[in-house]
């Protein structure tokens, strides 16, 4: 669980192999700075402790937070653009739990409260991601074990 921000236009923002985590991209092509963060669980409940140390860990708490960091950015909500990726299922037999369905969803009613256009998402399913976003282009590069895919946030 783990957040980043940027408006270097030199940077790369990534995160690997995305199983029932999610990872939530956001760009605002105005000002070139955008986010990721990758959420390892729904809700800070599950471990008061842990969300103070680490709150990107958590949808509840890492959305948050990733939202006031890009706000120093000069980052205005009403521009930015949106890619959601993960929440597999990537446990033998039957997920009991279901993380990654339960990541989903939180981050869904997060982007919504906020109101942030989700325009593209690749979630579910049984592959693992990864995710990179350019900041300089708002290009997101998503690699799967099916193969790499491109497309814009810009």
């Amino acid at each position: 669980g783990d957040v980043a921000v940027s408006n270097n236009t030199t940077v790369t923002i990534s995160t690997y192999a995305l199983g029932s985590c999610v990872a939530l991209v956001v760009y605002d092509s105005m000002v070139q700075a955008g986010g990721l963060i990758h959420i390892m669980l729904p809700d800070s409940n599950l471990s008061l402790e842990k969300a103070q140390k680490q709150p990107a860990m958590f949808a509840d708490t890492g959305i948050p937070l990733m939202f006031r960091n890009l706000m120093g950015l000069r980052v205005e909500r009403k521009r930015l653009k949106a890619f959601v990726a993960g929440g597999a299922s990537i446990i033998s037999g039957a997920d009991m739990f279901k993380i990654g369905e339960r990541n989903i969803a939180a981050v869904k009613k997060m982007v919504n409260i906020l109101g942030i256009p989700v325009v593209r998402a690749d979630i579910g399913g049984v592959n693992n991601r990864t995710v990179h976003l350019n900041i300089a282009t708002g290009e997101v590069e998503l690699k799967k074990p099916t193969g790499t895919f491109k497309f814009s946030l810009a």
